[in-house]
Parts: C-alpha cells; structure tokens; sequence
C-alpha cells in the first residue's frame, strides 16, 4: 500500500482558511513528505474563486498555486519523491501544451510525475473560465481531450480532429521516460470507470462508501479485462482524507469541526452519503486507521493517494503528515 499527500494549492477557503500557505510552503511539505517515507505529493487545481468561498470569505479571495510549477518546484528539490496531479482539469486545458508541460516535467523530474485529470468539482469555474465554452458538456470534452492527448504522448507525429480540439503532424520531443506514461483518470462515477478501464493506468477517485468503493473497483477490474488489458496494471488509487488523534472520539471531534466538511457538503451533487464520511476515511486513532487500511487493502485499494488533511494551520497541517508518517507508514506500506 502507498501514501501521499495532497498540497494546499487550491484549498484556502475551500477547506483551510485565508490565509493558510505561502510560497516557500510546498517545497518545505515536499522535502518533510519524502523524509517521512511518502510515495508522493499532489497539486489540485483551482483557478477563481467558488461562490461559497466568497460567501464564507467576503471580500477576502483564496490564493490558488498552478499545481504543474508547484510541482516543478518541488521535484528540484527532492530525489525520489514523485509528484502528481490530483486533479488536473483537462476540460480547462489545451491537450497539445499540456503533453508538452508534463513529458518536460517526467524528463526534469528522472520519471517522477504522474498526470491525474478530471472534470473538475465546479462548473462555475468552467464557465467562468470560458464563456463560450459554458454550456458544453465535460464529459465530451474529456473524451476529446485524452483521445488527443494519447495521441501527443505516443505517437511520433500525431494528428487529432474532433469536436473540441484538433491539430496536425505535431511531433512532440522528447517522449516521457515512463513507458506507458502514468495517466490516472479521476472520478467516481460508471462513465469515469469505463475511462479509466480503457485508457488509464491508474483510477483515482474522491472516497466513497466503502460499499460503493468495493463494488466500482470490481467494476473497473472486470471492465479492464473486457477490454483485453490487464485488470492488476492499473492502480486503485482513491483520494482519502485523514485525521490522526490519541482516540477515535478526538479525531472525529476535529474532522467534523474542520473546513473539509463544509467543501463536502459543497459537493452534495455527487450523491455522496456524507454520514460515511468518518467511517470511509482515515478518521481515528493509529490503531483504528490501521484496521481501517487492512480493509482497503482486501477490497483491492494498491494507493490512498492525494490525503486530504485538515487543519487551520501550517503548523497542524505539518503535525498530521508528520504523525501519520511516523505511525502509520512503517506499519502499513
């Protein structure tokens, strides 16, 4: 089992408060992260401001970090740790500078970066982005979007033509070191499996009931081999949160206190019973979050990718990675 946590550079306002991180912050978590023996860091990605934000937040707007510089940075300053996207908005991005940012940062970083893309949670900031894009649906986007970008990644000239993007004879050197190069699908949903049982190397979808969680990776499992890959080469890596206390009553007093449920009930539209939250995640005591691994691991998790951790302080943020580090990693991994 691997672990990695989720930097802070698209959650002030949404789960931290304003302000949380400064600049000189993500290189220091990534250097503590790979000391503490963590598979990786992850940048989620966020552009404007959300409208609960602002209404939590008057007047006072989030500073959002661009993940793939964020990450850039980190990996100068680190030997082994990897670095990902958790996620990457492809919809929001143009396929053709995108494979070129993340081959040159795979050969940058010796092979240590991993692309994870999604929708994203926030229509609004879809259609802020892009006015006249507004009322096109994501999920054909995101088709479009990874059609072409395979295309970039592997093909020696490649040329696309669909409903969204389209170029000709682009040939795109050097090609990434990781072969196949590591593209993780974000998202829950049967539509994201299938994607993710097609063109992906890894699924990596926010936590659901444990229940749901079990059933989708047996889907996604089945679907792989349908369609003549190999179900086991594809990494079952959701992204959980954490909350490590003495006892499990003080770890779930101090998640159920914390900015990370208000960005939860946020995204009531994903149908997610949130009354599973505690039990879902890793919530509790050593122990308990020990128990709770060994499940994961039964119903085929290989990564609890991108932790969410939460805090009101850089110094708590630190405190968790660190703990969790100390009595969790060398017992579990």
């Amino acid at each position: 089992m691997k672990f990695s946590i989720c930097l802070p550079t698209g959650f002030e306002g949404v789960m931290y408060p304003i302000p949380f991180v400064q600049p000189e912050d993500f290189v220091k978590l990534g250097v503590l992260c790979e000391k503490l023996g963590y598979d990786s860091v992850w940048g989620n990605d966020h552009i404007t401001t959300q409208k609960y934000v602002s209404e939590l937040f008057p007047g006072t707007p989030p500073a959002f970090y661009e993940p793939l510089i964020t990450l850039t940075a980190i990996g100068a300053a680190t030997t082994k740790l990897r670095l990902g996207t958790s996620l990457l908005v492809l919809p929001m991005r143009d396929p053709v500078y995108l494979a070129k940012q993340v081959t040159t940062m795979d050969q940058l970083t010796n092979g240590r970066f991993v692309l994870g893309i999604g929708l994203g949670a926030y229509r609004e900031e879809f259609a802020a982005w892009n006015t006249r894009l507004a009322k096109a649906r994501r999920g054909d986007m995101m088709d479009d979007g990874i059609a072409a970008l395979l295309k970039l990644l592997y093909d020696k000239s490649a040329s696309h033509e669909g409903p969204f993007y389209g170029f000709k004879d682009v040939e795109m050197f050097p090609k990434a070191k990781q072969q196949p190069f590591p593209l993780f699908i974000g998202g829950h949903n049967v539509e994201v499996v299938e994607r993710a049982a097609r063109y992906g190397e890894g699924w990596l979808p926010g936590w659901r009931p444990l229940a749901e969680m079990k059933e989708r990776i047996e889907l996604l499992r089945r679907r792989t081999a349908e369609h003549g890959r190999d179900p086991k080469a594809i990494e079952v890596a959701p992204q959980f949160s954490f909350t490590i206390a003495k006892t499990m009553e003080e770890a779930e007093r101090i998640y159920m206190e914390s900015g990370l449920v208000a960005h939860r009930k946020s995204l009531s539209y994903t149908g997610r019973d949130l009354s599973q939250q505690v039990v879902a995640n890793l919530v509790g005591s050593p122990d308990v979050i020990l128990e709770k691994i060994d499940y994961l691991k039964t119903i085929g998790v290989d990564h609890c990718t991108a932790l969410m951790v939460p805090a009101n302080t850089m110094s708590e943020l630190q405190d968790q990675i660190q703990w969790f580090g100390e009595a969790i990693l060398p017992r579990a991994s």
